[in-house]
Formats: structure tokens, C-alpha cells, sequence
């Protein structure tokens, strides 16, 4: 058995708190707004973001109990699925990703899945009726018996990284920007950030989530996880969910657009399924005057660009 210390993810050295930088943009400069850009993307190269902040506390769980394998859960884009893989290869963690959508199966695969696969990650496609039950124990009982997995060897980790050790490994983020910003804005798929972030936020502070998905039930899921991580809600949040262009993974030519427009401007890459999302929707906020001026807005950048790699990516 490996050693805790081995497999303690404070062995890989993140930067933390990450860097808070102020950003020149003219958008917000015209209303008297100052945008801080809240660097988590540069606290590990492979672990980066939000993934970082909620998958340490998991692995940290998973080596007291003794357990070498990580089971989680995502799409075929999924950044959660490519960071936990990473965190198997870095830490010497067996990993498996169950993968929604049984007709991926035998494609090429994408960008986020190669890399996934080259990290030693085994894929498991599911189809997405099934997939839908993944928090019913059955359901997770039958994926452990078909890859041979003895139950008492393997955390299992929900999709997106969400659970109450992710949402309370998130409240340092909030924690480090207590005093900075008014409003602290993130990117939301399954909304672990945004729970722990709001909690660590200062009592004149709010947390601002951007979902990239589309369908209106996030607000339940982050009520459910501040209940199961605080006991009930922490914090002042809300949701604007006008900037999901369509859905995950939907990156039309306007919002491509404005992402190349933002890193010609900045000099920073812009990753376009969370952050580019995230930006534009701030950008259109701080355009109809949401922000009073004199203010600030810090924007969580969470996670790097996608990597590249064979096989095309798949509406």
C-alpha cells in the first residue's frame, strides 16, 4: 500500500492562494468598474482550477480510508473525468471514468477522452438513461461489478467533483477573496464551486454563478449541496443563467468570437465551455450597468484551454 504522505495531494506543490490580478478592460473602465481576474487556473499544470480545490479533499479521504481507485463520473468533455485522471497518474491512484452516452462507444475519441485514456483512466460509456440513476447505489454497485471492482478499494466521486468535501474544499477560494470584490463571479456545471466559494466569501460580498448548462435546476442542486456540507445555506449567491449558448459543450461563433476578442485584449487563454462563458456574461452585465461604479468584479478563472489531440471533438 502506498504510503498516505505519497498519495497527499500537498506532495504536488499547488500555488496557493492563487494569483489575483487587476485586467485593463475598457468594457468595464467606461462604467467605473475594476475587473480582477482570480487565477486558479496556474495552482498545478495538470490539476488546475476548481478541479484542484474540490478533488484534494476527495483524494485526501480516499488515502485515509485506504482506497487506490477513484470512480467518478462525466460527459465526453468532461474536465472533472480529465482531472481526476491526471490526479490517478500524479498520485498513484487506479482511475476509472464512467462516461455518458453508450453510442461514444468505439468512436474515435475526443480530445478530453485521449487524454483521459493516456493518463491510464479506463472508460466506461453509459447510456444516458442509466447514466441519469448514478446517484442510486445500485446503479453505482452494478459499474463496480462489471469492472471487477471490489467496493470497499474505491472512492467514488459524483460527477463534476460535487459532493460536501468538494463544496468545502471550495471555501478557501472564497476565503482568499474576502475583501476583494464585491461580487466574485464563477463558471457553474454541477455548482460545488459556487456552494463552498459563497461560504468563504465576507458577509458584503456575493457570489455570482454563470451555468453552462442549460435547464434552470441548478439553484436546487447548490441548495442541496450547502445543506449536506454547512448543514443548510452559507452565503450570498445567485444565478444568471442567460449565458449558456444553448447548452455544454455549445460554443457558437459569437462566443468563440468574443473569447479570441478577450485574449487579443489580455494576452490570456480563454477556455471556452466555463470561462469564456463566465466573461461574456460579465461583459453583458457590466454593459447594462449592473455593477455600480467604483466597484470591483473578480472572475474566478477556473480551468485552462481544452487540450488538443486525435479525434475531432463531437457536438
Amino acid at each position: 500500500m502506498t504510503p498516505f504522505d505519497a498519495r497527499d495531494p500537498a506532495t504536488l506543490r499547488p500555488r496557493l492562494p492563487s494569483p489575483l490580478r487587476p485586467v485593463g478592460d475598457e468594457r468595464f473602465a467606461r462604467r467605473g468598474v475594476t475587473l480582477l481576474l482570480k487565477r486558479d487556473d496556474l495552482i498545478h499544470p495538470e490539476l488546475a482550477g476548481n478541479k484542484w480545490r474540490k478533488l484534494a479533499p476527495n483524494l485526501r479521504a480516499a488515502s485515509d480510508a485506504g482506497r487506490d481507485t477513484l470512480l467518478t463520473f462525466g460527459g465526453a468533455y468532461s474536465n472533472h473525468l480529465r482531472a481526476t485522471a491526471a490526479a490517478g497518474r500524479l498520485l498513484g491512484f487506479a482511475t476509472v471514468g464512467v462516461v455518458r452516452g453508450d453510442e461514444l462507444a468505439g468512436r474515435p475519441l475526443n480530445p478530453s477522452l485521449a487524454q483521459c485514456a493516456a493518463d491510464g483512466m479506463r472508460l466506461r460509456f453509459m447510456d444516458r438513461a442509466t447514466y441519469r440513476r448514478t446517484s442510486d447505489p445500485a446503479v453505482v454497485a452494478a459499474v463496480l461489478d462489471g469492472a471487477g471492482l471490489a467496493p470497499g478499494s474505491v472512492h467514488v466521486v459524483p460527477e463534476g467533483g460535487s459532493n460536501a468535501l468538494a463544496v468545502r474544499g471550495c471555501v478557501d477560494l472564497g476565503r482568499e477573496l474576502r475583501g476583494a470584490a464585491g461580487t466574485v463571479a464563477v463558471a457553474c456545471g454541477t455548482g460545488g464551486t459556487l456552494a463552498g466559494l459563497a461560504a468563504g466569501l465576507g458577509p458584503d460580498q456575493r457570489a455570482l454563478g454563470f451555468p453552462v448548462l442549460r435547464g434552470g435546476f441548478l439553484g436546487r442542486e447548490i441548495q442541496d449541496l450547502q445543506r449536506a456540507a454547512f448543514g443548510g445555506p452559507a452565503g450570498a449567491w445567485s444565478l444568471d443563467d442567460r449565458f449558456h449558448f444553448g447548452g455544454f459543450a455549445r460554443t457558437p461563433p459569437a462566443l468563440n468570437a468574443f473569447a479570441e476578442d478577450f485574449e487579443d485584449r489580455h494576452g490570456l487563454p480563454v477556455e471556452r465551455l466555463y470561462v469564456a462563458k463566465m466573461l461574456y456574461g460579465l461583459t453583458a452585465l457590466a454593459e447594462e450597468g449592473a455593477f455600480p461604479p467604483g466597484s470591483s468584479v473578480a472572475a474566478v478563472v477556473t480551468g485552462p484551454p481544452e487540450p488538443s489531440g486525435p479525434g475531432p471533438f463531437r457536438p
